[in-house]
């Protein structure tokens, strides 16, 4: 994807789930989402801070004593204080604009909503679909940056085919899947694992989380 069309697609997605959003109950706000420990509210407003100025972020990892995955989520449990109108409109607010946080790369929002927004929609049960050509860039991104992720050590063994698109990484027991659920195994959502086939899938279900 060139630039203008990855931030595109980031616009698009950001406006749909503001609008998905938009249209939970107080039950679905509170309801465990697919990323570990947090809630619907606590990933959309993890969402809205997608660009919080390094000035705000620093003293906040400092806060956390160094550590980022602490500052990450001590952040968005805070920002999740709003209201849900408030994360909506901060989502919103976002569309059309390519502002990010300066120490990532241009990939990494259109990474945070495609998959954030599967965190969010998946335990709910509502249908969201996600664009292939957007999920391979995205899981392209994912597969090679290491930490968070750790894919390919996490994935060692298994190659990875999707059946929507031309997206192949990996070597060994083959597992199949839509580019979006590969996406999500590649970023740690091993809730996948029921919607992928393929001998590898018994592999990484084998292994340890």
């Amino acid at each position: 994807m060139d630039s203008d069309e990855l931030w595109a697609t980031v616009d698009a997605q950001r406006a749909s789930l503001a609008d998905l959003l938009a249209g939970l109950t107080p039950e679905e706000w509170a309801t465990p989402s697919w990323c570990a420990g947090w809630r619907v509210r606590d990933v959309a407003a993890h969402l809205a801070l997608a660009q919080v100025p390094l000035a705000v972020a620093l003293p906040a990892l400092l806060r956390a004593r160094g550590s980022f995955d602490r500052m990450v989520h001590d952040t968005a449990v805070a920002r999740a204080a709003a209201p849900p109108e408030d994360l909506v409109a901060a989502i919103r607010a976002m569309v059309g604009s390519r502002r990010h946080v300066a120490v990532v790369t241009e990939v990494e929002p259109l990474l945070d909503v495609l998959v954030h927004g599967q965190d969010i929609a998946r335990p709910l049960g509502l249908d969201r679909p996600v664009p292939p050509r957007a999920a391979a860039t995205a899981a392209t991104r994912a597969w090679r940056m290491g930490w968070p992720f750790w894919a390919r050590r996490r994935l060692r063994g298994t190659s990875l085919a999707a059946t929507d698109s031309g997206w192949r990484v990996g070597s060994g027991p083959l597992v199949c899947g839509t580019t979006g659920d590969l996406l999500l195994l590649v970023t740690g959502r091993r809730q996948v694992l029921p919607q992928l086939s393929g001998p590898g899938v018994a592999v990484l279900a084998g292994a340890r989380a």
